[in-house]
């Protein structure tokens, strides 16, 4: 007994040490990859004039998408946002999910709309649609209110597409906030296609939105959030899309585009079966069946990542609603990964196969389990008075310095490229938070992560509503 518990011990610390190694240098890569495609991106873009797209006869016509449940305090602002998006052919599609408040009348009064036989094909799979609206007025000719029965996200972005007229369209979360230029800038991939290699979906950075000030749909100023859950966030998102995204993008191997705004091609997501209603993460879901279709016919093909700041979202501001989040997005990617377990560590499906899915697998799905079960490890080692107290402090000194310096980083690449916040003291404010992040927040992250693991095992299928506090209150307050 006492000689497996030696070998158990030796192998513990050898797997704690090579993993972190493993984590700590796969992103040290991703980072550099990053920094790369950046430079080279913003050396490409910083004479394009995106207005020349307006006027070209080249320029694609796009449908937009926003899902609705119950967003009846926002949603005629937010579809008069969508409405008055800088682009030259675009139709507005409001999908309203059998919503139990009065969103669908409130939209129906504001923009004087009536039950129209707009002739569809349903393609894909959706619940019942009761009516489609179109306005009266003349103005409003862009916008569609499809009104269903109530079938979740997945659901309503399916019933979108199959309204929809176009052969792009753009997913898009209805209470966010687009850039001026963003369906621009969007668009553009699809546009350049070379050869055979054939655009299939595009995503870019998505911001958060807390403490900005909002007129009339549109982001007037850039403010750092002045609470702490959010501006943690901040952090989080800068790292994730700026650091992590653009590296996999540079790679052809991103697999994730976010569900708050995306862009697709229309006729390769219906070839794939459209948005999985069976998924919380119904977005990173498509993608990756999107790429396998192509994968398995034999298609060159991208996917395609701007670090331009195309998007802004309301963050979560309570611990309460922050976990509810992680534990969907947990939840979605377990869920992903076992709809497409096929495709790990499969050499048929190359750089997808290979490279993209293991990394979701190891160091995204199994980090916060790997942390977890070394943190029960180490106190156990030291309940029993065994721990090399020398190497924990060691180990905790270098993942700490590292959470903070890859923070460092993220805020760094942020300053050279699009310095959204003009405020020194707002970067001090950041840099203060890279130091907070990894005590107080990190903890809370995995233990939100493993719940959601508990959860999916368990079978416990609510996760509770995101309610948001909206963008016109958070103004006033400021």
């Amino acid at each position: 007994m006492g000689l497996f518990f030696y070998y158990f011990t030796k192998f513990a610390d050898h797997f704690i040490l090579i993993y972190s190694a493993m984590l700590f240098g796969t992103y040290l890569i991703l980072s550099a990859y990053s920094a790369l495609d950046i430079i080279n991106y913003m050396r490409r873009n910083s004479f394009i004039d995106y207005r020349d797209l307006l006027t070209s006869p080249s320029t694609p016509p796009i449908s937009i998408i926003a899902p609705a449940f119950n967003e009846s305090k926002t949603i005629v602002e937010n579809a008069r946002s969508l409405l008055n998006i800088h682009y030259v052919n675009f139709e507005v599609i409001i999908v309203n999910d059998g919503s139990k408040d009065n969103t669908l009348q409130l939209m129906i009064d504001a923009y004087d709309l009536e039950a129209a036989p707009v002739a569809f094909e349903s393609k894909l799979h959706c619940k019942e649609i009761r009516a489609v609206y179109k306005s009266r007025i003349p103005s409003m000719s862009r916008l569609t209110v499809v009104d269903k029965v109530n079938g979740g996200k997945a659901d309503a972005l399916n019933a979108g597409i199959n309204v929809s007229k176009y052969g792009i369209f753009a997913a898009i979360d209805v209470d966010c906030i687009l850039e001026y230029e963003s369906l621009l800038k969007m668009v553009k991939p699809f546009m350049e296609e070379v050869g055979e290699e054939k655009v299939i979906a595009v995503g870019g950075v998505v911001r958060i939105a807390n403490s900005c000030e909002v007129k009339d749909g549109k982001i007037v100023k850039v403010n750092l959030p002045k609470a702490l859950i959010p501006r943690i966030q901040v952090l989080e998102y800068i790292r994730a899309f700026l650091l992590g995204r653009m590296a996999w993008s540079r790679l052809n191997g991103l697999i994730l585009i976010s569900g708050a705004f995306g862009m697709f091609d229309k006729k390769i997501a219906i070839a794939s079966g459209g948005y999985n209603h069976e998924t919380v993460g119904e977005d990173m879901e498509l993608v990756i069946r999107m790429r396998r279709l192509m994968e398995e016919s034999k298609i060159k093909y991208k996917v395609v990542y701007l670090p331009d700041p195309l998007c802004w979202t309301e963050a979560p501001d309570s611990l309460k609603i922050l976990g509810k989040q992680r534990n969907r997005w947990t939840r979605g990617t377990a869920e992903t990964l076992w709809i497409h377990k096929k495709l790990l560590f499969n050499p048929k499906y190359k750089f997808l196969g290979m490279v993209s899915m293991p990394f979701w697998f190891l160091f995204e799905w199994l980090a916060p389990i790997v942390e977890t079960t070394a943190f029960l490890y180490l106190v156990m080692m030291a309940f029993l008075g065994i721990l090399n107290v020398e190497l924990f402090i060691t180990l905790f000194i270098l993942i700490y310095s590292f959470a903070i310096l890859y923070s460092t980083a993220a805020i760094l690449f942020e300053e050279l490229s699009f310095h959204q916040y003009k405020k020194k003291r707002d970067i001090f404010r950041l840099l203060g938070t890279a130091f907070i992040e990894p005590l107080l927040i990190h903890p809370l992250t995995v233990y939100y992560a493993i719940r959601g693991n508990l959860d999916l095992l368990t079978g416990v299928k609510n996760w509770g509503e995101m309610k948001r506090r909206g963008f016109a209150p958070q103004v006033k307050k400021d």
